[in-house]
């Protein structure tokens, strides 16, 4: 990997992106061999088709449909399709792929019939969460009510929703892994627990849905993740982290270091959302994420270690006021019954990352 004397991308990469990598796109395949013959013939409906876990999907789709042959068509939401066109022209030029330009509050439904619906559209941005909590919760809640109704109405066979690992509230320091069934919830009288709050309503939703009329929805709680298309100047310590070890080597830490993570390479991510889809119970939560933890100080130093050993890790001394002490997940569940696992270990996914990233410079 560069050195910390290579200053190899601008702060944000610049569009249009690159496909995702070849190795990666066949890891997913080889551990979903099992899932594609049911999709054959399908239509799929994508919300948050376009960020950072929509992308890799579309990927996913679009390999699968080449390599294997598949007839299976999507129609993607998105609330600009030019932008996304610009983003990744590869995927926009895609036949398999019909666009749809709105809102997941208030979209036009679609005319027809869709087997699968992944409904992954929310903004994770504390930003947002921060200065307009209603909005945030809003969003959630009322894109997730009106992608349901449209659930309902097109046939929908498989409903995934890919909630959070905010639903639990704050992980109590003393609770190593938080597993499905821990009991504690964000703060009701804290705005700052919209987020978490409307994916706990979300999931609520889902119940409902599936009570009253049979929708078999499926959902994945979503913790901490890595690899290409991940955020570089955004609240991802791991995407700041990568950032700052590629254009100078002196990383920089944001707080006292000492907040433990954990993160699922985004390739693995997509073998456990399609098994989830695919093979989960309904209304049965899955913790989706890497049970391997570690310090966000040691974060740094690993991602120094592979990318830029003679850099600096700087930390600064102080509590950040927004990152939770620990966050990171039981995953027996998604082991004992479907059979996944964390097959691409943190180096790897570092190494994965920043190659990707790399590959981008002008």
């Amino acid at each position: 990997m560069p050195s910390s004397s290579s200053s190899l991308l601008p702060p944000l990469l610049p569009f249009p992106v690159r496909p995702l990598p070849e190795a990666d796109l066949e890891h997913i395949l080889r551990h979903t061999e099992s899932l594609w013959s049911e999709l054959n013939g399908e239509r799929l409906f994508i919300t948050g088709g376009t960020g950072f876990f929509g992308i890799w999907l579309l990927e996913t789709l679009a390999f699968a449909v080449r390599r294997l042959h598949l007839d299976l068509r999507a129609t993607v939401l998105t609330r600009n399709t030019q932008a996304f066109a610009d983003k990744a022209p590869h995927l926009a030029a895609s036949k398999m792929f019909t666009w749809l330009e709105g809102d997941v509050r208030n979209f036009v439904f679609p005319e027809g019939t869709f087997s699968h619906v992944v409904h992954a559209a929310t903004a994770a941005s504390p930003k947002l969460n921060t200065e307009h909590p209603g909005e945030m919760l809003g969003t959630i809640v009322d894109g997730t009510r009106h992608v349901l109704d449209f659930a309902v109405r097109a046939g929908c066979k498989r409903l995934l929703l890919t909630s959070s690992g905010a639903v639990y509230g704050v992980q109590p320091s003393e609770l190593l892994l938080l597993p499905e069934h821990h009991p504690h919830a964000p703060d009701p009288a804290n705005p700052a627990s919209a987020y978490g709050e409307g994916k706990r309503m979300a999931e609520l939703l889902c119940a409902i849905a599936h009570q009253q009329h049979g929708l078999a929805c499926k959902i994945a709680r979503c913790f901490a993740f890595i690899g290409p298309h991940l955020p570089l100047d955004g609240h991802f310590a791991v995407g700041n982290f990568l950032r700052d070890a590629l254009t100078g080597g002196t990383i920089h830490v944001a707080s006292d270091g000492r907040s433990v993570r954990s993160y699922l390479y985004m390739a693995d991510l997509m073998i456990w959302l399609l098994h989830i889809l695919m093979r989960s119970k309904p209304v049965r939560p899955y913790n989706v994420g890497s049970d391997i933890t570690l310090s966000v100080a040691e974060l740094a130093s690993r991602i120094k270690k592979n990318l830029c050993p003679e850099g600096s890790v700087q930390i600064r001394d102080r509590v950040s006021s927004w990152l939770p002490a620990r966050y990171a997940p039981e995953i027996k569940r998604a082991r004992g019954e479907l059979g996944l696992e964390v097959r691409i270990g943190l180096d790897e996914a570092i190494n994965r990352t920043a190659s990707w990233i790399a590959s981008h410079e002008h």
